[in-house]
């Protein structure tokens, strides 16, 4: 079973609907979520915020936020996920922005990728260093970590009583 199919179970037994915020893998984890046949009933919405004009748009990333810490930062993926919550109607989001590759430099490096989920506990922001990998390689791993992330909080989100 792959790890997206054990998201959507996790997520279909606490009765909790699913948001992405996607820059750096630009839509691939909704795609790898949609892309189990039944997914519609817990996945609600992903979006794809490219630009920093879409990341204040769609999702109310602050221009302040964008200006202090880069789009590459964990305080723009909070803001993601906390926006992608809020914009749908999901009661978890997970977000992710980052250096895929070629590129980077030396206070972002390529494989710089940081992440944020929200969920009624809150938002928790993390950074993985998956290092110059290529893109493909690196948006990948992006994708593996953030079904993982979902997957923790879900097994940790309390079951509903019936």
């Amino acid at each position: 079973m792959s790890s997206a199919q054990h998201v959507l179970n996790a997520a279909r037994a606490r009765k909790v609907r699913i948001a992405t915020a996607e820059s750096c893998t630009g839509g691939m984890i909704i795609a790898a979520l949609t892309d189990i046949a039944g997914s519609s009933d817990v996945v609600d919405r992903g979006f794809v915020t490219y630009s920093n004009a879409a990341k204040q748009q769609m999702l109310g990333v602050q221009a302040v936020t964008l200006d202090t810490f880069g789009a590459v930062s964990e305080q723009v993926a909070a803001e993601m996920a906390r926006g992608a919550l809020a914009h749908s109607d999901a009661g978890m989001a997970v977000a992710v922005t980052g250096i895929a590759g070629p590129g980077g430099s030396e206070y972002k490096p390529e494989g710089r990728v940081c992440f944020g989920l929200a969920d009624a506990q809150g938002v928790r922001t993390e950074t993985v260093e998956f290092g110059p990998l290529g893109r493909a390689h690196v948006r990948q791993a992006t994708v593996a970590h953030a079904l993982a992330m979902l997957l923790d909080a879900l097994e940790k989100a309390p079951r509903p009583q019936p």
